[in-house]
Order: C-alpha cells, then structure tokens, then sequence
C-alpha cells in the first residue's frame, strides 16, 4: 500500500531540495562503472520531478553538479555533462506537459559551451510556465555564492548604492543566486551520509533535515512520501518556544 495516503496535501513544504548522492556506489553494487550510476540516476530525477509536480510542490532543488565535482576525473565529468544535455533535450516535454519552469543556479558560465546552450534554450523555453519551479545547482557552491554576495553589496555600499546599515537579511536575500526562491523547508541527502556538503548553506538555516540510507538511484517516489510524511510530523519553531506554535 501507497504511502501517499499519508501524505498531508495541505501541509506540503514549499521549498524541498535534494542532495542526490550514491551513484557511484550504487554502480559498484552492480560491478559497473561510475558513469552507470549516474546515468540511471536520472530516472530517480524524473520521478521526483514528476512526482512533486503532481503533488503540488512549488519549489525543488537538485543539488546536480558542485563546484567541487570539477576534480573528479575528466571521463566522469564528460559523462555528467553529457547526461545534463541529453535529459534537457529528453525532458523538455515533460516540463512543458507539467508546466514546471527551469531554473538554475551556480557558476553557469564554466560549463561547456554545448551545455551552457542547451540550459539556457531549455530555462528559455519553459520561463512562462508556473505550476513548479525546478532549480538545478550546477557547478555550485554556497560559500562561492556568499563570496560573490558580499562582493556586490560591498560594491554597492562603496558606490552610495546601499548603506551599510541598510544591510539585513533581506538585502542578502536579494544577492542569493535563488533570490527568486523561498528558503527551504525540507533538505533530503540520499546514500546515508549526513553532511551538507555545501549546499544552499543560508537558505537552510531552518530547513528540516532528513537523511536516507537509499542510494540514489534507487529513490522512487515511496521514498520521497517517507520524507515529507516526516517533515509533517515535525514542529517547526523557527526559535520560538511549543507552547508559542500552540498555544492551545
């Protein structure tokens, strides 16, 4: 039986993001190559997409490329870049079909040439569309993100553009490459570990945090159920006391 009976429709979180990890041990389990892995992880990506999508979530993050996978070796990188152009060109339908917008965040201007074109055709073509906005974090990295914040609004505070006391959580916000993107509400990681791995480091400052031993190419859509039922067990504070959230 479904675990989707579970499910609270009206208690969904509007931002979830996902740390998509165990491609690579997953395709060892099955004595292949990396590359396997991560190819056959994009049919998870498809079905959490699809799934939110029909769940009515409004935001989700895929955590697809850091800035740190850069070091990875040449073939497996290649392998990524590939897979990216291929799923946009594949997938691009479904967006369409299931009005989801594009979007992505990241260093996008050190992607290959090909790729870089192919996001941006793809984020082009679905920019109307707003039943779901589906982010990609490509060569991403949150510390990276918060240097190039507070170099812009340091640029604007020498410029007379913003006061130095003008500047709040707000302003901040503003320079986030997800400026557009309500803070998140639930972070997933697949594979086991519990690490953040520099990821969306501001905008999880009270995110509820829920790790998975499923590696991920083995996430379905039961599992993503598993997550938001537990996201809709939990009593979010945000630093205020039960009895505050409940007065009852």
């Amino acid at each position: 039986m479904s675990l989707l009976q579970h499910v609270n429709t009206d208690n969904l979180p509007k931002h979830i993001a996902i740390i998509m990890d165990g491609n690579g041990r997953w395709a060892k389990k099955q004595g292949m190559l990396r590359t396997f892995g991560h190819e056959r992880g994009t049919k998870s990506v498809k079905t959490t997409v699809e799934t939110c999508a029909r769940l009515g979530i409004q935001n989700l993050t895929l955590y697809a490329f850091s800035t740190e996978n850069w070091n990875r070796p040449k073939i497996e990188v290649e392998t990524l870049m590939k897979l990216l152009v291929k799923s946009l060109k594949t997938e691009l339908k479904t967006l369409q079909s299931n009005n989801i917008r594009l979007n992505a965040v990241g260093c996008l201007n050190l992607l290959p040439k090909g790729t870089r074109s192919e996001l941006l055709e793809v984020m082009d073509k679905t920019k109307n569309n707003n039943h779901m906005t589906l982010t990609l974090a490509l060569s991403y990295g949150s510390r990276e993100e918060l240097i190039q914040v507070v170099k812009n609004i340091s640029d604007k505070v020498k410029n007379s553009i913003i006061s130095i006391e003008a500047i709040d959580e707000s302003i901040i916000n503003q320079h986030l490459y997800t400026h557009d993107l309500p803070d998140v509400d639930l972070l997933i990681r697949t594979s086991g570990e519990h690490r953040i791995s520099n990821f969306l480091l501001w905008q999880i400052a009270y995110a509820e945090l829920f790790f998975t031993d499923v590696l991920w190419p083995d996430f379905t859509d039961e599992h993503l159920y598993e997550a938001i039922i537990n996201y809709q067990k939990r009593e979010r504070r945000f630093g205020k006391t039960s009895e505050q959230i409940n007065p009852s």
